[in-house]
C-alpha cells in the first residue's frame, strides 16, 4: 500500500514537471545545442574556420580579454563590498534589512538600456555630476563612456546582487562565534581572517561565481552606453548576428561557443571547491 503510494507520488509529480521540462528544452537546451552546431558550420560545411578566425584575430581575442578583465574586477568589488555591508546590515533591526534588501533586489536588476541612460543624465557629457565635478576641479579624464565608466555602471547592479548573495550567509557568524573569539583574545582583523572568511568562503566563490558570469553576458547595459565603441564579446556576437556589413551568424555562434566554455570553466572549478568543502564538513 505504501509503495504503490509512493510510486502514485512520483507519477504526480512527473506529470506536473512535464511543462518544466519542455520549457528548458525548448528554451535552454535546443538553443545552446543549435548554437554549437552552427558555430561549425562555415560555407555550408563542418568546420574548425570559425575557431581558428578567432583564435587569430587579435580584435576577438581582446574583447574576450576586456570582457573577462571587466568581470572579475566588478565581481572582486561587489563581493568585497557586500561583506562589511551585509554585516552592518545584520545589526539593523529586521525592518531597515528588509528596506536595504528590497533596494538591492531593485538595484540587481535594474539593468540594460534604463540604468544606461540614467547614467548619461547623471554622468554624460552634459551630466549633472559631470558639470558639478567639473566645477570643482573633481572630474579629470573621467567619462562614463570609458572602461572606467562601464565598470562603474556595472557595479551598481553588481553590488545589490553580491548583497542578495552573501547576506544570508552572514548568518552563519552569530554572536557566539564572535564573543568566543573576543574570549579567546582574537583580534578584529584575526576574527575575519581566521574565523568569518574560512565559514564564508564556499558562499563568497559561489557568489562570485554567478556575479562574474552575470557581468560577462550582460549585452544591453553595455551597447546602450557605449554601442560598438565598447570591444567586448557580447557586443562582438551582437554585431555579427544584426550587423548590416559585417554579419556572420555562424561566427557569432562560434563567439558564443567560446564563451559558454569561458563561464563553464569557474562553475566547474567553484563546484569542486564546494564539494571539497562538504567533503572537510563530513
Amino acid at each position: 500500500m505504501i509503495q504503490s503510494a509512493s510510486a502514485g507520488a512520483r507519477l504526480a509529480a512527473a506529470i506536473v514537471a512535464v511543462p518544466l521540462l519542455l520549457l528548458v528544452l525548448l528554451f535552454e537546451l535546443l538553443p545552446l545545442l543549435a548554437v554549437l552546431v552552427n558555430g561549425f558550420l562555415h560555407d555550408g560545411a563542418f568546420s574548425f574556420a570559425n575557431h581558428r578566425e578567432i583564435l587569430a584575430s587579435a580584435f576577438q581575442r581582446n574583447s574576450f580579454v576586456n570582457s573577462v578583465v571587466l568581470s572579475l574586477a566588478t565581481s572582486l568589488i561587489a563581493v568585497a563590498a557586500s561583506l562589511p555591508i551585509g554585516r552592518a546590515l545584520h545589526t539593523m533591526p529586521v525592518r531597515v534589512q528588509r528596506i536595504v534588501m528590497t533596494y538591492a533586489n531593485f538595484g540587481a536588476n535594474f539593468t540594460g538600456f534604463p540604468i544606461a541612460f540614467a547614467f548619461i543624465i547623471l554622468f554624460g557629457l552634459s551630466g549633472s555630476f559631470t558639470l558639478l565635478l567639473a566645477k570643482a576641479g573633481l572630474l579629470g579624464g573621467f567619462t562614463i563612456y570609458s572602461k572606467t565608466g562601464l565598470a562603474l555602471v556595472y557595479c551598481y547592479f553588481q553590488i545589490p546582487l553580491a548583497l542578495m548573495l552573501v547576506f544570508p550567509a552572514l548568518d552563519a557568524i552569530t554572536p557566539d562565534i564572535e564573543e568566543a573569539s573576543r574570549l579567546m583574545g582574537a583580534s578584529r582583523f584575526s576574527f575575519w581572517t581566521r574565523i568569518v572568511l574560512p565559514i564564508l568562503l564556499p558562499s563568497l566563490v559561489g557568489s562570485f561565481v554567478l556575479l562574474f558570469a552575470n557581468a560577462m553576458g550582460t549585452y544591453a547595459t553595455a551597447f546602450a552606453l557605449a554601442g560598438g565603441n565598447a570591444n567586448l564579446v557580447t557586443i562582438r556576437i551582437g554585431e555579427l548576428v544584426a550587423g548590416d556589413v559585417f554579419s556572420d551568424p555562424n561566427l557569432a555562434d562560434a563567439l558564443a561557443t567560446l564563451l559558454v566554455v569561458a563561464l563553464a570553466v569557474p562553475i566547474a572549478i567553484e563546484r569542486l571547491i564546494a564539494r571539497r568543502g562538504d567533503r572537510d564538513a563530513q
